[in-house]
């Protein structure tokens, strides 16, 4: 799989544009990986008994960008996408009717949402919503923890998109 995109972080940067290039290197990954794929493919739940699909890591991670960034940090008063209390795992659950077009507008739109809400605060700046296990997050913390939960499910995403069609790479 080629880099396609995605460019590597600055390797002599300041702290805020490393963190903003990994993360952005991250979620350019995740979405090489499920580049040339049918809605089918990427809906493909590729290593039983997982029901894990390319798609829900997508759904998935719209929800992430979402809740940390906008929720958590800007203190907005959103809705979480596709889960919910009652349905944890509703992120990544599709169906037949679960197209990339929309799943990709929403993760799209989340993470152009997410870039704002970082170019509008410094790193140490604390967040102005729900506090993450009663303790109030900077920015820095958000931006980390972003960018190990994408490196974690891209490793997912490597494997399935494997399993798909055979294709592996960065």
């Amino acid at each position: 799989m080629t880099t396609g995109d995605r460019s590597e972080p600055a390797t002599a940067a300041g702290e805020r544009q490393t963190l903003e290039g990994f993360l952005d290197y991250h979620r350019a990954t995740l979405r090489a990986k499920c580049a040339d794929l049918s809605d089918a493919q990427l809906r493909t739940a590729s290593v039983p008994p997982s029901t894990l699909t390319l798609m829900g890591l997508v759904r998935h991670l719209a929800g992430v960008e979402r809740w940390w960034f906008r929720i958590v940090t800007a203190g907005e008063d959103l809705p979480t996408l596709y889960y919910s209390a009652e349905d944890p795992d509703g992120d990544f659950r599709t169906t037949a009717g679960t197209t990339w077009g929309a799943t990709l507008a929403d993760w799209e739109a989340e993470v152009a949402a997410a870039r704002a809400v970082t170019a509008a605060r410094g790193l140490e700046q604390l967040g102005d919503g729900r506090p993450h296990r009663g303790t109030a997050v900077s920015l820095r913390w958000v931006l980390t923890h972003m960018i190990e939960e994408y490196a974690r499910h891209n490793g997912h995403a490597d494997l399935l998109r494997e399993a798909i069609d055979g294709r592996t790479g960065e």
